[in-house]
């Protein structure tokens, strides 16, 4: 039996077989899933809508209330004016980055990617018959450099995908560079899409959305990581113009029908009810941040002396000034995620993210301070 030849250029995901081979004595610094309990007024509401009967298919694009709260949300967050009519709620960010993708990419194509970039873009990229290209990030700050984006530009180039602040790197774009990319995609008449999932966690700078710059920037963001509410599969996609969403409309109609009914509400609540639960967890995420640099300066300087196991050393990183990861760079990745494996540790390999990880390894801080201080004393020993 053959299988389509699409999938022969895709991979079952690193970070997912790195949480499934974790037992249960492992601490998993693999996977980037807040370890917080989602807020009692969203888990109530989810609570009432099933009893209220929210167990039915909803419209296509989402429940109207939900729309218009996401359409208030970007314009007093974002500073981006969106119709509630250009919003559609989807399973996940990954649906509305995969409807995306379907709607304006053709085969044959190529779309810009960061290098190391989180582990979808790629593999949806290829879903679509087109071609990721890479767009290395610069050494100094793991960002995307605007000038590499520019030289990668071809006649092919149909879409750039941008993610501040980055998994894995930590990175944020500052305001000039989303302003320019902006300013590229609209002389190239190509698209940008806007991964924004980790939005409200920065702790150096802010989130700056490129479509504040222009209108053919595509906003993909979520529930999940902002609420603590991954298992919900609560995404959306908003964009300026009602053509996009109308073709992207046509593809999740057919492969997802509506997000579901009972996470509509959910996300509903936690869009308009107290907010106090996000900055908490971002104080929070900014302390273990913290522990974490700290923790790794003290491995790169006891490897710099010669100590530890061969290869497993420390060679630099970057301090991450968003989201909740850090990509230090070593001697030998595979070496370093054995090593931790064997303490057990759970790291994700940086060649997952791309080319461009190679020998590094991302290392997620969405644990309790407690864990990572065992962590790091099994990665000393």
């Amino acid at each position: 039996m053959k299988f389509a030849r699409r999938l022969s250029k895709i991979k079952i995901s690193g970070i997912r077989k790195a949480f499934e081979s974790a037992g249960k004595d492992f601490i998993n610094l693999g996977l980037g899933e807040p370890d917080f309990e989602t807020p009692a007024h969203i888990l109530n509401a989810a609570e009432r809508a099933l009893r209220e009967g929210y167990t039915k298919y909803t419209y296509n694009k989402g429940l109207p209330e939900l729309r218009k709260a996401i359409s208030d949300k970007l314009k007093r967050e974002n500073g981006v004016e969106v119709s509630p009519e250009c919003v559609i709620a989807t399973a996940g960010a990954s649906e509305a980055l995969h409807i995306s993708l379907l709607a304006l990419v053709e085969r044959g194509s190529e779309v810009l990617i960061p290098d190391p970039g989180f582990v979808s873009f790629s593999a949806l990229v290829r879903l679509t018959e087109a071609k990721p290209v890479g767009v290395k990030l610069r050494e100094e700050d793991m960002a995307m450099s605007v000038e590499d984006v520019q030289e990668k530009i071809s006649a092919r180039t149909r879409a750039i995908i941008v993610n501040s602040p980055s998994n894995p790197t930590g990175a944020v774009q500052s305001e000039e560079d989303m302003r320019a990319l902006a300013e590229i995609a609209q002389d190239k008449n190509i698209f940008l899409i806007s991964d924004e999932v980790y939005e409200h966690f920065i702790y150096e700078g802010k989130h700056v959305s490129p479509a504040r710059f222009a209108e053919n920037v595509v906003i993909v963001n979520s529930v999940s990581k902002t609420y603590a509410m991954t298992g919900f599969r609560l995404g959306f996609v908003a964009v300026k113009n009602e053509e996009y969403v109308e073709q992207m409309l046509k593809i999740h109609q057919y492969i997802q029908a509506c997000a579901p009914a009972v996470s509509q509400i959910a996300a509903l609540a936690a869009l308009k009810g107290p907010q106090d639960s996000v900055a908490k967890m971002r104080e929070e995420f900014k302390r273990r941040r913290d522990f974490v640099v700290e923790a790794l300066q003290q491995l790169k300087e006891e490897s710099g002396k010669g100590e530890g196991e061969a290869g497993c050393g420390i060679v630099s990183f970057t301090v991450p000034r968003g989201a909740f990861y850090i990509f230090p760079k070593v001697q030998n990745e595979e070496k370093f995620v054995e090593h931790a494996f064997r303490r057990g540790v759970i790291l994700t390999p940086g060649s997952t993210f791309g080319e461009g990880g190679r020998n590094h390894v991302r290392i997620s801080f969405a644990a309790s301070i407690e864990k990572l201080k065992d962590a790091f004393e099994r990665l000393k020993s």
